[in-house]
């Protein structure tokens, strides 16, 4: 397998290219170098003649397990950079695979968490293996989700779900996910890839310009446009990273311990 952090592949035949988070050692956690290399993928897919469907996936045992949280220790000055490299190429890579035709299917298995769950929820659709799991992490590190995900989770399964996501750190399973509107097939790990094919399939033979159209409208229908709601978001995470708690967040997560936060 290739060392690139994102590995794309596209089917000439069927229309389908697959966009692969390939940091399997670490969760596929996200870092500057995997958020440059994503926006480069949808900067060429935008150019593919022929794109059907766009599947995003992780390498090995999850989805995403959230950001590269060890690249914003140290100092607010180094969480600020850190936030700013990974956004700075996210945040355009969001907004030109929203703005393609191509549906967007995300096949998680494993963890989607953080960036990760923001990343899944930006897809049209997501099917989901039995033993996925669905959390918002962010408030484990003491600041808010960014790369839409306080933009896609309530519109998808409604302000007051996604305020107990981050208020009580809930973790929902891909059956919990499922009833709530989040996901929308759950298949047994056996049959996981059949699964996640044959939604592929049926949507990349499906009428990709209408299918375009209408994730554009919906986005539109939603009240803050997403790319001032993404720009929100970094500020606000950015805010964030400058309390004593984002920087006792930190230091737990990396300490593998319970965060004690202050409340400043």
């Amino acid at each position: 397998m290739t060392d690139s952090p994102v590995i794309s592949a596209f089917d000439e035949q069927t229309g389908v290219a697959t966009l692969t988070f390939n940091r399997p050692e670490v969760l596929n956690a996200i870092d500057v170098p995997m958020a440059q290399a994503l926006r480069r993928a949808i900067q060429d897919l935008a150019h593919t003649p022929g794109l059907r469907c766009v599947v995003l996936t992780g390498a090995g045992r999850a989805f995403m397990a959230g950001g590269d949280v060890a690249s914003m220790s140290g100092s607010p000055d180094r969480a600020r950079d850190a936030v700013n490299g990974m956004l700075d190429a996210l945040i355009p890579a969001i907004l030109q695979l929203r703005s393609m035709d191509a549906p967007v299917i995300a096949g998680v298995k494993g963890a989607a968490a953080g960036a990760g769950l923001s990343l899944a929820l930006m897809a049209d659709l997501i099917v989901a293996e039995e033993n996925a799991r669905f959390l918002v992490a962010y408030n484990g590190i003491g600041t808010v989700p960014d790369c839409g995900g306080t933009w896609f989770l309530p519109h998808k399964i409604g302000s007051a779900r996604a305020t107990e996501m981050m208020m009580l750190g809930r973790t929902l399973s891909a059956i919990e996910a499922k009833q709530l509107g989040l996901v929308t097939e759950v298949s047994p790990e056996a049959t996981f890839d059949e699964v996640l094919a044959a939604t592929v399939n049926r949507v990349a033979n499906g009428p990709t310009r209408a299918f375009g159209a209408f994730r554009r409208l919906m986005d539109d229908a939603n009240g803050s446009p997403l790319k001032v709601h993404l720009e929100a978001e970094r500020q606000a995470f950015l805010k964030a990273t400058e309390t004593a708690d984002f920087a006792e967040g930190v230091s737990a997560f990396l300490a593998k311990r319970p965060a004690a936060f202050s409340g400043q």
